[in-house]
């Protein structure tokens, strides 16, 4: 799908060979940490990268596929467990996606003891992601590239003997193992990553997509749970919506049975949007502000809440299908429940407003992914008390 950049002088065959037989996240993680920090820095080169500040960087691009969206990462992948093992306080910049650039997650990751797990993956990435630079040099050197130690040992002095013929992405601080710490990358490949940034950072963001397909062969739209979005995308037509409902029809709260106000609602996910993520109003229904807080990313409880959920979300469009009839707007009506009819797999308009039809068209729908979240990990029964 992706094709690089060509270049005159740098080994982009390579590049694109960085992926190849790769078994676990990690190699994915690590050169997408290497271009975020890359273009915090500018691009510049003139100082080096520590392989600490890289770890730090992995942990935090892993975070959200795992502890937010709670995404697989493989069976033979140790980065969530690395993840598990830290004590992060985790706060509301970082959770309302206010935490521009990663900072403050960052911060609270290099806060902790993490010198084992910078340990632990220095044995499997910076080394080997640079093997397909060096083909020919480590058969030369009879070096194997399979499971072991003589590879991670012997690679800083490979790198080093052939920086300036071969051109790898970066050298290290020391040509002997134990005492790599840091790397220095390279000022080409640096301007051509700068040159080419949104193409390199597709092309990996891709590959990382494809390998993450393959660990979570049924969770619906992956594309959006990889990266921490910027930020939430503005919920104002579906808060339109529900306040068109509620000014011609009393609502209440279907977990706290409190009375809604029109002009003090808060919009719940009713499958959790770090599970879903969309903002589509068919999984959108209105409840207060603390009630929402409360429920957070948790699965409410199917015996207590389904059957009021789907009962409210039918009221919705038989009030808001009278709304829109009689002030003429048939097809502003039609836009709103375009997605009902697409996602919940229902024949046309008229069935929407079927309540039998439209519950065994949720029940179809939602059982099956409500089914798949607990399985990944999402809290269930969730009650409001």
């Amino acid at each position: 799908m992706y094709s690089l950049p060509s270049s005159n002088s740098l080994n982009i065959s390579a590049l694109t060979g960085l992926f190849n037989a790769t078994t676990n996240s990690y190699k994915y993680l690590y050169f997408l940490s290497l271009l975020d920090i890359l273009r915090r820095r500018k691009f510049e080169t003139s100082s080096s990268i520590t392989f600490r500040e890289i770890i730090v960087e992995m942990l935090a691009n892993a975070w959200y596929p795992h502890t937010y969206s709670k995404l697989s990462f493989g069976t033979q992948d140790k980065i969530t467990q690395k993840l598990d093992s830290l004590n992060l306080e985790i706060s509301d910049p970082i959770l309302k996606f206010t935490d521009t650039d990663k900072k403050l997650l960052l911060k609270t990751i290099s806060s902790q003891k993490i010198n084992d797990i910078i340990s632990y993956f220095k044995k499997y990435v910076p080394f080997r992601l640079l093997c397909p630079f060096l083909e020919q040099e480590l058969k030369e050197e009879n070096i194997s590239r399979g499971i072991g130690n003589d590879l991670d040992l012997a690679m800083p002095n490979i790198v080093q003997k052939y920086f300036e013929s071969k051109k790898p992405l970066y050298y290290f601080n020391s040509t002997e193992y134990k005492n790599c710490n840091s790397l220095i990358f390279s000022s080409e490949w640096a301007e051509y990553l700068q040159e080419n940034y949104p193409i390199v950072r597709g092309w990996v963001s891709w590959e990382f997509l494809k390998y993450m397909q393959q660990k979570n062969p049924n969770v619906p739209n992956i594309v959006n749970k990889l990266f921490m979005p910027q930020q939430r995308d503005s919920l104002s037509n579906q808060t339109k919506y529900w306040k068109i409902i509620l000014t011609h029809k009393e609502i209440q709260c279907i977990y706290s049975k409190v009375k809604l106000n029109k002009d003090n609602i808060s919009l719940d996910h009713y499958l959790p949007w770090s599970f879903v993520a969309h903002d589509q109003l068919w999984n959108l229904i209105p409840t207060t502000q603390s009630v929402n807080s409360s429920k957070s990313n948790n699965l409410p409880s199917t015996n207590q809440y389904f059957e009021n959920f789907i009962k409210l979300q039918h009221l919705g469009l038989t009030v808001s299908c009278q709304y829109f009839k009689q002030n003429s707007k048939q097809k502003t009506w039609e836009k709103y429940t375009e997605p009902f009819i697409s996602e919940l797999k229902i024949s046309n308009t008229d069935d929407l407003l079927d309540l039998e039809k439209l519950t065994n068209a949720y029940k179809i729908t939602l059982n099956p992914l409500i089914a798949l979240a607990k399985n990944q990990g999402f809290s269930s029964n969730w009650v409001y008390s």
